[in-house]
């Protein structure tokens, strides 16, 4: 469990150091039969994450101006902003065109919660956007991908809510289940300080698993056209940072210096981890395409959040003394 706290906590090596791997093994072996592995490494990603959900925190109140327009940036400005660069960029790759559109499809991850924890943020508020994200995303994501990318490639409607109902909706379903049988158990105060605690790490097996089998399906194509990576790299950092600037920018001019804080990792975090499983199990062959470009995400994502943190104080100012939280 050390292992993986510490494995958790370095992502930003981690994922690289599993990208390499899984590079070199799809290069040097058949990596077909690792698809099997695609299921099982998806539930290990997502129930973990769900044991630990505080879904009653949604209704709560205090911050609603922050949340909403957290889902506005999420869900009217970040979709189409994936759109626009991944046309210009994938114009002839449109499944690649998927991946960065998936990646802006589906907001806010356990991420959102520990890195607004991180700057001093609006802890509270970051759980409810957490919430609400990941039930709208989910529910949202088939009909933007229909709706924006059905004219380019094929949509199976009922494969992709298929997909989102076995790796989103069921795990959250037995993840409450689970936190309620064990707080029932343990009570309330020791699944909080001992035992929810150990069910996040875990989840980290399944998001290096799951970017090594993406590699490794997409070796052989990396290899021969190695440029590739680069060619995803600039959409994603160019993406990501008009994510930052809108988000803080709506931050600073609207909100408290806690929700402000919150909105940002509640909008630029991205479930990259659903938005992997959906790519990987509901677009077949292609959907390897898309795969790489969020793998890719991954190491954007985690680099960029860790920098935001330490330029928080500057953009945001100071924390305060006993800030009333949603204030």
């Amino acid at each position: 469990m050390n292992i993986l706290r510490k494995i958790s906590s370095n992502l930003i090596v981690a994922i690289p150091v599993m990208m390499a791997a899984g590079f070199a093994y799809g290069f040097l072996a058949n990596a077909a039969w690792l698809k099997h592995l695609i299921v099982p490494f998806t539930f290990l990603m997502v129930y973990p994450m769900m044991v630990t959900l505080k879904v009653r925190k949604v209704f709560e109140g205090g911050d609603g101006k922050a949340q909403v327009l957290t889902q506005l940036i999420n869900f009217g400005v970040i979709p189409f902003l994936a759109l626009g660069a991944g046309m210009a960029f994938f114009a002839d790759r449109p499944y690649m065109a998927l991946g960065l559109l998936l990646a802006g499809l589906v907001p806010t991850s356990g991420m959102t919660i520990s890195w607004t924890g991180f700057a001093r943020g609006n802890m509270s508020a970051a759980v409810k956007m957490t919430v609400i994200g990941l039930v709208i995303g989910s529910l949202a994501t088939p009909f933007y991908v229909k709706a924006l990318l059905g004219a380019t490639i094929e949509i199976n409607l009922a494969a992709v809510f298929r997909q989102i109902l076995f790796i989103v909706f069921l795990p959250m379903a037995l993840g409450y289940a689970t936190q309620r049988l064990l707080v029932r158990k343990y009570g309330q105060a020791d699944f909080q300080k001992y035992i929810g605690p150990r069910f996040p790490p875990l989840s980290t097996l399944g998001v290096l698993g799951i970017v090594f089998v993406a590699l490794a399906l997409k070796a052989r194509t990396i290899a021969a056209a190695p440029e590739v990576l680069l060619d995803i790299l600039v959409p994603l950092l160019l993406l990501y940072g008009m994510n930052y600037l809108l988000s803080t920018v709506t931050g600073r001019l609207l909100l408290p210096r806690g929700d402000a804080i919150a909105l940002v990792y509640g909008s630029v975090m991205r479930n990259l981890s659903i938005a992997l499983a959906i790519a990987i199990n509901a677009f077949g062959a292609h959907g390897s395409d898309a795969a790489l470009v969020i793998a890719m995400a991954y190491i954007v994502q985690v680099q960029s959040a860790a920098w935001y943190v330490r330029f928080t104080p500057r953009i945001f100012g100071p924390e305060r003394e006993a800030e009333p939280a949603g204030a």
